[in-house]
């Protein structure tokens, strides 16, 4: 039985794998080059992200017999990544700036 339910979220894991890999060839906005456009639509996945693994959190809590246990997991550990990464570049960014303001003229 529990070789089942470990295989079961094997298989969820491997398919949101092959989701992520598709969704990053496809985040590329249509205007490349433009940073403001590709932030922009970076922080609109990532909340698009917490709000999928918050509304599965709720139908669990609910007992939707649609939201199992690992799937809910499984959302709210991307949701925490991509949010996690998107710190880091905004981190990036904030130091980036003050670097360029101390710069001599």
């Amino acid at each position: 039985m529990k070789d089942m339910a470990i295989q079961q979220v094997l298989t969820q894991m491997r398919q949101l794998k092959a989701e992520a890999a598709a969704g990053a060839r496809e985040t590329a906005p249509a205007d490349e080059g433009q940073f403001a456009s590709l932030l922009s639509h970076s922080i609109e996945q990532v909340n698009a992200s917490q709000q999928a693994s918050a509304e599965l959190k709720a139908a669990f809590e609910r007992g939707d017999p649609d939201a199992d246990l690992a799937s809910v997991m499984i959302a709210g550990q991307k949701a925490r990544v991509s949010f996690e990464a998107l710190v880091q570049v905004r981190n990036r960014l904030v130091d980036a700036y003050r670097e360029i303001q101390n710069m001599p003229i």
